[in-house]
């Protein structure tokens, strides 16, 4: 039996989660859910799926993303909530450590972006927020790490994490790289209506960093879009936009808006990627549909 699923903070604990209950015998399978939508990935008939799009071909699915409901039977759980790890938690009651509900409500808060001022600020004083943040997917596959954090999290506490030196030293690059991140975001977003737009083409790389820190900067904006282009693909922009976590105004459902992308995600952010052929055409209609800030049918 093997687990599937996407390397955030959210598909980290998922992975712990199942690994409780369930007996896996293979190495994590980590994917980017759009490589799931488009049968990109070779999913086996004993593979348990989470936090990503459903495949036919999998035993189980557990899923929260708006955009991924199915209408078909299947052995798991689907339903919109905070995190995918919540939904496993309570589809099997009484079966875990009792440490795992604090890491569940972490999930839940980081997945959902429940975040004060504070902790988006300085995240360095905020185990857990500060410890999502090391777990990118921008660049090269990082699946040591990824695979080093979800051993670390079934074994240890919180505090026993942070102090890996591995983990120590990506929290601190992190650390480093927020402060540059504020830096680019300020030279790189312009803002249009209230809706702040952050376009990293021009950068030969583009930056990593708290991708809640431009809610605090700009914060007339109710919504951020972010362009760039595909590090794996630079065939490719990709696309992510959010609801500010501040200024709660916004009406459009980002995931049902982005499905019409190539995308989708939750009514309150998501993502999506095309060849860059489809750039002059795709995202005017997302910029726009936003700055109306009319709800979608």
């Amino acid at each position: 039996m093997r687990i599937v699923t996407r390397p955030d903070f959210d598909g980290v604990v998922c992975a712990v989660l199942l690994h409780d209950v369930e007996t896996i015998t293979e190495p994590i399978k980590w994917v980017e859910p759009g490589d799931v939508q488009k049968g990109l990935v070779e999913i086996h008939a004993a593979d348990i799926i989470a936090n990503l799009p459903y495949d036919d071909r999998c035993t189980m699915w557990f899923d929260h993303h708006f955009t991924n409901r199915i209408e078909k039977p299947f052995k798991g759980e689907f339903r919109e909530a905070p995190s995918a790890a919540g939904i496993i938690y309570d589809f099997y009651p009484n079966r875990f450590p009792e440490n795992r509900g604090e890491l569940v409500a972490a999930a839940d808060k980081i997945d959902s972006a429940d975040l004060s001022l504070d902790e988006v600020l300085q995240p360095e004083k905020y185990d857990f927020i500060l410890l999502s943040m090391t777990i990118l997917n921008q660049d090269e596959p990082d699946e040591p790490y990824w695979n080093r954090l979800v051993a670390l999290l079934r074994s240890s506490d919180i505090r026993s994490v942070m102090s890996d030196s591995e983990v120590r030293l990506r929290c601190d690059r992190i650390i480093a790289e927020n402060r540059i991140y504020r830096k680019r975001l300020e030279e790189h977003t312009r803002v249009r209506g209230q809706v702040a737009i952050t376009d990293f083409r021009s950068l030969s790389k583009a930056p990593a960093g708290n991708r809640f820190l431009v809610y605090s900067l700009f914060p007339e904006a109710f919504a951020h879009v972010r362009i760039r282009y595909d590090a794996k693909n630079v065939d490719k922009i990709a696309i992510n936009v959010g609801h500010s976590i501040f200024n709660r105004t916004c009406k459009v459902n980002v995931g049902m808006l982005l499905s019409r992308f190539e995308g989708g995600g939750h009514p309150g952010a998501g993502a999506c990627r095309f060849h860059v052929s489809k750039a002059e055409e795709y995202l005017p209609q997302i910029i726009e549909t936003l700055i109306k800030n009319e709800p979608l049918e």
